[in-house]
């Protein structure tokens, strides 16, 4: 059976433990070596892959994004949700809130964004995160009556250090929503691999100078120990609802004819 829905865990997410029948799998791609686990949910087969490793041993900065996407591709994904752990700079996303964010605004420096070595493809990001995989996490949440956002625009940062209370300012004046360390070059990836893409970003915590509190990882990992429950339900209603060979504009070639293979 055919691997179509995969789960990219982030922050406080190592554990395929919604799915049954797991394996193993590592996976050699142009880019490096990625290891991921299968299993089965309702029926469907799911991929799932700890996007910092099982141990939280990968920073954000050092994540081989390529190999991620590209090893998913490999085994016929269509459909990526991604959890991600967020600090909010908006007062009406609080803490243990869930958004689906649909921009982003890019400040990571050393990340390849493209499979690319040679040629060039100008990808139209006018959606960047699935509309198609947004509707279906927020008709799931709906469903559970879980507190939500239906859109959002995540900055990404290098990372692995928090940003400065100056930086949070500029980035709510640009008009951010929250600030993570990983979705891009992830979500821009998956785009150029014709895949559709969608965040569950889960508000840990307000940002710095917003927070009363000196921000920690720990404090991030609580929450989302604390709401990992939510998620769980989250995830498992999307994937029941997921259409697994839906058609998508997300799946539209890239226009230079030496795009990814």
């Amino acid at each position: 059976m055919s691997v179509r829905i995969a789960i990219i865990g982030g922050t406080g997410v190592y554990d395929p433990s919604i799915l049954t029948d797991i394996t193993e799998e590592r996976l050699d791609t142009p880019f490096g070596r990625t290891r991921v686990k299968i299993g089965s949910y309702r029926g469907k087969r799911v991929a799932f892959m700890a996007r910092h490793g099982e141990d939280h041993s990968v920073p954000p900065h050092l994540i081989n994004y390529r190999a991620n996407i590209y090893g998913l591709r490999m085994l016929g994904v269509k459909n990526i949700f991604a959890t991600a752990a967020v600090g909010s700079l908006n007062p009406d996303m609080r803490p243990r809130d869930f958004v689906f964010v649909d921009q982003f605004l890019d400040f990571t420096k050393s990340r390849p964004q493209t499979f690319l070595d040679e040629g060039v493809i100008h990808l139209d990001m006018t959606d960047p995160y699935c509309p198609r995989l947004r509707r279906v996490l927020q008709e799931a949440a709906a469903r559970l009556g879980l507190p939500h956002h239906t859109a959002g625009t995540y900055v990404c940062t290098e990372g692995p250090r928090f940003e400065t209370p100056a930086e949070i300012r500029m980035f709510r004046h640009l008009g951010g929503d929250l600030a993570g360390m990983t979705s891009v070059p992830e979500v821009v990836l998956a785009r150029e691999a014709e895949m559709c893409y969608a965040t569950i970003a889960m508000v840990t915590n307000f940002a710095a100078g917003i927070s009363p509190t000196r921000l920690t990882h720990q404090e991030v990992v609580d929450i989302m120990q604390e709401n990992a429950h939510n998620l769980r339900k989250l995830v498992m209603e999307a994937i029941a609802g997921v259409e697994e060979d839906a058609a998508c504009a997300c799946h539209e070639p890239p226009r230079d004819p030496s795009g990814i293979k």
